[in-house]
């Protein structure tokens, strides 16, 4: 990418990242053993009282391997990862990548319905599923064509547990080739630009390119071998796969993994075990700042952190840098990109409130309707081209065609860059809510109430939150002679949806903003509602 020379924010990378960086074209499997074979006795794992070493956990992963491999899973073949933050999840994350299986990322949380979705629409061959969560899978397990079902977070039940499979196994010895620039990685579900579910295929390439240039970014102050990365954001989230996981095996660092995010609890694991890297979401910054004892857990040990999945408010980054010493980086990714595309460096200008500058081997560029590039302080489409762009949407070559265009990517963002070439994001063309960190699509909600008996119309609409970054509002108009019963309509969206998609708040009325074609004006809802907030 030589024209990257001549772009703006060029003058503030670091002499050695402007000499380019190389992303090693390993499998994603390499990251673990390299790792495993340099830092073998360091805690990789610290997960409530148990610690697993590097040399452990690549153990239990070739074991794992090897179990999987004797029961005839191939490569290319789809596992389903539906575990909440465990050891489990890594091992199994991992093994799969051994023997070059795809892994589709879900949302323990997801409803019966959501996930016999994803199963249809990955070809979904296996998978893991937490415990606590069988009886999710017990209601689709009939109506789908999983060949087996592996269970995660349990020591006990036999033959389909994770532990027993590790226990009974050999690990894997023969070789299972890669191809690391077409063979995909990770399926990523996402609503992308549109709202309908879509798989991003991550390559192994995508994946191992995305951990080098995130590191690249933080520089010298993410020391190999000697970091403790506080990880209490979902594992199947994307920013938690790569800024932590992926990112963490690869520098050597104990993963401090939180399974569920309780204030109370993660400080105390924070006091106890000295965490100095944290890539959070703002729900998570919000916690702590308002917490009445925060400072009695010494937060100073955190270095550096970043921020992702939705944008973090201006005050609550300077309470939390005050607070604690470190530097919150401000980003920009999206699951399309594996995810980080944006940073504010940490060896350079710091602009509060930016998304910064693109990372090595990135270009981005703003756009308008016609696809010409426009000058500074002008607001249009971000477009981004680099190697952890993703190599399509699953099965959905149209969706492709529409994403990827002359090798780049259109974000469906609003954006604008300044004189130094620094990025902010200004709104999105996408409808797509982020709530505590979470994607929510208008559209599958909409669906879901529009199944009401009472139900005549309905719009969803994000609602701007100082906690959640946004929370879901609905808007419903009744069929003529019927009256809508909140708390009813509310207990069918429960049913139907994952409790973070359910609104948060309904409101009744006569009908919706509409243009002189009859088109469903929502920003006119969210203007409103902004009046009302201000």
């Amino acid at each position: 990418m030589n024209q990257l020379v001549n772009r703006t924010w060029y003058e503030y990378y670091p002499p050695e990242m402007k000499k380019g960086i190389s992303y090693p074209e390993v499998p994603l499997y390499q990251l673990l053993e390299h790792t495993a074979a340099r830092y073998g006795s360091r805690a990789a794992i610290i997960y409530e009282e148990t610690i697993i070493t590097y040399e452990e956990l690549k153990r239990k992963v070739d074991q794992l391997a090897g179990a999987w491999d004797h029961l005839g899973l191939l490569k290319g073949e789809r596992i389903g990862l539906m575990v909440s933050n465990h050891p489990d999840y890594m091992i199994a994350y991992y093994a799969a990548q051994r023997l070059g299986l795809i892994v589709v990322q879900i949302n323990p949380r997801y409803t019966a319905r959501e996930l016999l979705q994803i199963i249809d629409d990955a070809d979904m061959n296996f998978l893991v599923v937490d415990k606590e969560q069988l009886s999710t899978v017990d209601q689709v397990k009939d109506m789908c064509e999983l060949r087996q079902i592996f269970v995660a977070n349990d020591g006990e039940r036999e033959t389909r547990s994770i532990t027993h499979l590790i226990h009974q196994a050999s690990p894997l010895e023969r070789e299972i080739p890669i191809s690391v620039k077409e063979d995909v990685a990770v399926i990523q579900y996402t609503g992308g630009t549109t709202g309908k579910m879509k798989g991003a295929m991550l390559t192994h390439f995508n994946l191992v390119a995305n951990v080098v240039q995130s590191h690249a970014m933080y520089g010298e102050k993410m020391e190999k071998g000697k970091e403790v990365i506080l990880t209490a954001t979902p594992l199947y989230h994307v920013y938690a796969m790569t800024s932590a996981m992926n990112l963490g095996i690869y520098i050597g660092a104990t993963i401090l993994l939180i399974r569920k995010f309780k204030v109370e609890d993660v400080l105390d694991r924070v006091k106890r075990f000295r965490p100095t890297f944290f890539p959070g979401v703002p729900g998570m910054y919000n916690a702590f700042v308002n917490h009445p004892d925060v400072e009695s857990y010494n937060l100073d040990c955190l270095k550096f952190c970043s921020s992702g999945s939705a944008p973090l408010p201006v005050e609550i980054i300077k309470q939390f840098e005050a607070m604690t010493g470190a530097v919150i980086g401000e980003g920009f990714g999206l699951t399309e990109a594996s995810p980080s595309t944006h940073r504010n460096p940490t060896f350079g200008v710091r602009k509060v409130g930016s998304i910064g500058i693109p990372l090595p081997g990135t270009d981005s560029k703003i756009v308008n309707e016609e696809n010409q590039e426009l000058p500074e302080n002008s607001v249009g489409e971000l477009i981004i081209k680099g190697p952890q762009v993703m190599k399509g949407y699953w099965k959905k070559d149209e969706e492709t065609r529409h994403a990827l265009r002359n090798g780049w990517l259109y974000t469906g963002d609003l954006a604008m860059t300044d004189e130094d070439g620094y990025f902010y994001i200004v709104g999105r063309k996408k409808e797509m809510i982020i709530n505590g960190g979470f994607n929510i699509y208008p559209q599958e909600i909409e669906s879901v109430l529009y199944e009401h008996p009472d139900v005549k119309e309905s719009a969803v609409v994000g609602i701007p939150n100082h906690e959640k970054g946004e929370i879901v509002k609905a808007y419903i108009v009744a069929k003529d002679g019927h009256t809508i019963d909140v708390e009813e309509l509310k207990g069918h969206c429960y049913r139907n949806l994952t409790r973070y998609k359910v609104p948060k708040q309904f409101e009744i009325t006569k009908d919706l903003p509409r243009n002189t074609v009859g088109k469903l004006l929502k920003r006119k809802l969210i203007e409103t509602e902004k009046q009302k907030g201000g």
